[in-house]
């Protein structure tokens, strides 16, 4: 999977990057009007506002990560009120968070309860004493100069995690690892202007606002998105059917012998067969989108285009995916079957070609060939509702189950068997 492409890109900068980018040039335009007051509240309902929402969603990096950005602030404050002014603070904030934020990035996520908050809660408890007392024995200064001047070991560590965040996010696709990144460099800026200046508070905002609307993403990514394959899910499939003009097609996917392959290998090897076939679904060509709707079933939509147009591209799908070599590193059998397979039951059908493609001899090791069935039907002037297009897709996958899987079949394939079929009568 290629780490950079257009969709990761546009994840990565919208929406944080695009609200830190629109303040930095509020700010250093000289546009930037509102009073200190003004916007030092404005920073904190940013902040009891992610708090808020970290705490309903059980998210507790984004609340670790805000409780970090309160206690860097008010240190960067109450140094500044200070006289003579204390450099080495600002100077201890700007290693002390990215390492924060680096080790909050690669925590599991756990909820927030005292068991999961309170090692970390202590861990920035220390760091506020440490800070407290290396401080006030540090070189004080008479006057502040702005921007402020970092050592050089500062920059590297703000740097390098910056350079972590972002791989990470490239790597996982996760709202989070994208706020922390531009979050941090709000604090960078933060630390970086005078303390108690407005353009540091317009900042320190910004970073507690990219937070709070991580949260927000990262619903929204879990309603829409399947957390296993990545891939939009069943909802965001629905609301896509809704948008549909004619003409467009409608491809329904299915592994075969999932079922069986899961009962025998266990449910670790069958998610990785799953993430396998929708990688190469995520990247159908000929304009489709891939969803995954269920189990071991996936939809692609495209948009105007036709069966005929879409052929080609499906048949090169299913081909990717039966070069694909799985390889088995360890098997977790299952003793218990769990049931008839749905589609099967549905149609009424025996799986005839059940034992024809063995999924594996018993070996750890073993190579596997998965491979797909699909089905596809286009919207016609006498059937345009998506839903009706869609069961005609699936009934077309059940005659390319019938039909020996691993093979494409639509509307069009049926017809033309029934006028040779009775061509041969006549």
């Amino acid at each position: 999977m290629r780490l950079l492409n257009a969709s990761a890109l546009r994840s990565l900068f919208v929406p944080s990057g695009i609200w830190l980018l629109g303040v930095m040039v509020l700010v250093y335009s000289g546009w930037l009007t509102l009073a200190l007051p003004a916007i030092s509240f404005l920073y904190y309902c940013a902040v009891v506002g992610g708090l808020l929402l970290a705490w309903r969603f059980h998210s507790s990096r984004i609340l670790l990560a805000l409780a970090g950005i309160l206690l860097a602030q008010q240190a960067a404050a109450i140094s500044a009120g200070q006289a003579p002014f204390i450099p080495a603070t600002l100077h201890t904030l700007a290693v002390l968070v990215p390492v924060n934020f680096i080790f909050i990035a690669i925590m599991h996520e756990r909820g927030c309860t005292m068991e999961s908050l309170a090692p970390a809660a202590l861990a920035l408890f220390v760091q506020s004493l440490t800070v407290t007392v290396l401080c006030g024995a540090a070189v004080r200064v008479r006057s502040l100069t702005v921007p402020i001047s970092f050592p050089r070991y500062a920059i590297v560590v703000v740097v390098g995690a910056g350079i972590f965040l972002a791989i990470r996010f490239l790597v996982n696709r996760k709202p989070v690892d994208s706020a922390l990144l531009w979050a941090l460099g709000a604090c960078f800026l933060a630390v970086r202007s005078a303390p108690e200046s407005r353009p540091a508070m317009a900042f320190w905002a910004t970073s507690a606002c990219i937070l709070g609307t991580a949260v927000i993403e990262n619903s929204y990514l879990l309603a829409y998105h399947d957390e296993l394959t990545t891939l939009p899910s069943r909802r965001a499939f629905n609301d896509a059917l809704l948008r549909l003009k004619s003409p467009y097609s409608i491809a329904v996917v299915d592994i075969d012998h999932f079922k069986r392959f899961n009962d025998t290998h266990g449910h670790d090897t069958g998610d990785q067969v799953l993430r396998m076939v929708a990688a190469h679904l995520a990247h159908v060509t000929g304009g489709g989108q891939a969803y995954r709707c269920g189990g071991e079933e996936f939809n692609i939509l495209f948009p105007g285009r036709t069966a005929p147009e879409v052929l080609p591209h499906l048949e090169n799908l299913r081909e990717v995916v039966k070069r694909s070599e799985f390889r088995l590193r360890g098997e977790e059998r299952r003793q218990v079957p769990r049931g008839p397979d749905r589609r099967n039951q549905r149609s009424g059908r025996t799986r005839k070609s059940e034992g024809k493609r063995p999924l594996g001899d018993g070996n750890p090791h073993s190579v596997l060939s998965v491979t797909i069935s699909i089905g596809v039907a286009t919207a016609s002037a006498d059937e345009n509702n998506p839903r009706a297009v869609l069961e005609v897709a699936d009934k077309a996958l059940y005659r390319a189950k019938a039909n020996g899987r691993n093979r494409v079949e639509t509307t069009a394939s049926s017809n033309r068997r029934l006028r040779t079929k009775a061509a041969g009568m006549g």
